[in-house]
């Protein structure tokens, strides 16, 4: 079975097809860098490792590009109310980033370009626009495309030009001749900071526009023509249209699979500060840690609207640790290479290769973990892991897992175990079955074996 995944421009599964056989080329809108990253983005990121993974389990030779924003209206006011420069906020807030996510086990993309270091290939494109007749320039020194002009408008989103309107980021009210008009080049304001003007020539002292920079950047890192453009729902529309407007109607092929993942919901209402239900990665990883988090993530498919809460992260940590239980009580022996033919790695196989299905891929492991439970096959525990790593999890020594975020300190807990082992041996059964219950109620459960007592957080 070969792979498929469900492409938005065609609204249907599809066989994927590579340009080039047995490489893949992946584009993903990444982070506009001004502020720490939110659970929204880790959904996001989360996605497209994925299918980072899977292709490259799968054979392919991944390019994976994921940008960044580093110029940016939101990242101009911030860097201001900061009294600090726009690179300094960028570089301090991109390192926050790779932090967090690094604590999901997201794995950094082939290539990671950031907006400012494009700026001549952006002019460049919009030179090519212009002479097509698809941008034109403002009597205040912006550069606009002009939508009604390119035919295939709206073909991402569905919609008709008349059903449309000006997305977000899109100001209605300078030079435009459609309000759907949207910018290519911004113009620079007298009252901005100097960081943030940019040589434009032939144009005004300015900036890029949003949507210009990853039709540039896309290009730039994997050619005119890629496998894969990926990103969130919310930029299906307009900033993925407006892409496609840019870089077909400057006659560039373009993306041949679009992929979007779901919305995300808290405790199933829309996340917004104004909602009080607004949560950075780094907030969550203060009460989870970060295998938990990317557990509960894979078990919704990532077309479909992720719902957190804290509810189901809880449920989450402890199917995760059933997973890990079965690992902890048999060593591991990991295969040469995994036979994609047979029994549950075929299983998972299918699930993965039906446009990337994790909670089905998840239920193949907790069946290989009750063969692992009822065999103790160290060539079932070796798989389990191996087909783990496909999705970035099970990497751990289970104990290390199995033991954290236990409410009390290690040390005392052993402490306590000695206790209760000099008791055993003094027969002092009521004193031994004590030091067990007041774990019990700490949280703690104590296993009893061969090797002695050893001891996992509830």
């Amino acid at each position: 079975m070969s792979l498929r995944i469900y492409n938005t421009l065609t609204r249907a599964v599809e066989d994927f097809v590579p340009l080039v056989p047995g490489e893949a080329g992946m584009y993903v809108c990444g982070m506009t860098i001004y502020d720490l990253c939110h659970v929204g983005h880790a959904r996001m990121m989360m996605a497209f490792d994925v299918v980072y993974r899977w292709l490259q389990a799968s054979g392919y030779r991944v390019t994976y590009v994921r940008n960044i924003t580093d110029i940016d209206d939101k990242i101009i006011k911030r860097a201001v109310e900061r009294g600090m420069s726009i690179r300094a906020l960028t570089d301090e807030m991109i390192a926050a980033m790779r932090e967090d996510i690094g604590a999901l086990g997201i794995a950094t993309p082939t290539i990671e370009p950031r907006a400012t270091e494009y700026v001549p290939q952006m002019i460049s494109l919009i030179e090519r626009l212009e002479g097509k007749g698809l941008a034109y320039r403002a009597d205040n020194g912006d550069v606009n495309y002009a939508v009604r002009k390119f035919p295939g408008y709206g073909k991402l989103s569905g919609k008709s030009l008349d059903d449309l309107r000006a997305g977000e980021r899109v100001e209605v009210d300078r030079g435009k001749h459609d309000p759907l008009d949207f910018v290519l080049w911004k113009a620079a304001k007298e009252d901005e900071p100097q960081d943030a003007k940019f040589p434009g020539a032939p144009y005004s002292l300015g900036r890029p526009g949003w949507h210009i920079e990853c039709s540039a950047m896309s290009c730039a890192t994997l050619g005119e023509s890629f496998d894969i453009h990926g990103g969130g729902m919310d930029l299906q529309f307009p900033h993925h249209e407006n892409e496609i407007a840019q870089s077909e109607g400057a006659g560039l092929p373009f993306a041949r699979y679009w992929l979007h993942n779901g919305f995300l919901n808290v405790d199933d209402e829309k996340m917004s500060k104004s909602l009080g239900n607004f949560f950075t990665i780094r907030e969550v990883l203060q009460r989870y840690d970060g295998e938990t988090l990317r557990f509960f993530m894979l078990r919704t498919h990532y077309r479909r609207p992720f719902n957190f809460s804290d509810a189901h992260i809880e449920d989450a940590r402890q199917a995760l640790r059933r997973l890990y239980t079965a690992l902890d009580a048999v060593r591991a022996e990991l295969p040469p290479a995994i036979d994609w033919s047979q029994g549950h790695a075929a299983a998972f196989k299918a699930a993965m290769d039906e446009d990337f299905n994790t909670p089905q891929a998840l239920a193949v492991l907790f069946e290989l973990a009750a063969e692992v439970n009822r065999s103790a096959s160290p060539a079932a525990a070796g798989l389990l892991k191996a087909l783990g790593a496909c999705l970035g999890i099970l990497q751990g020594v289970p104990r290390d897992y199995l033991q954290g975020g236990a409410a009390v300190d290690a040390a005392w807990i052993e402490e306590r175990i000695a206790a209760r082992a000099a008791a055993k041996a003094a027969r002092d059964f009521v004193q031994a079955d004590a030091i067990r219950a007041e774990l019990i109620h700490r949280g703690v459960t104590l296993k009893d074996g061969p090797e002695g007592t050893s001891w996992v957080a509830n």
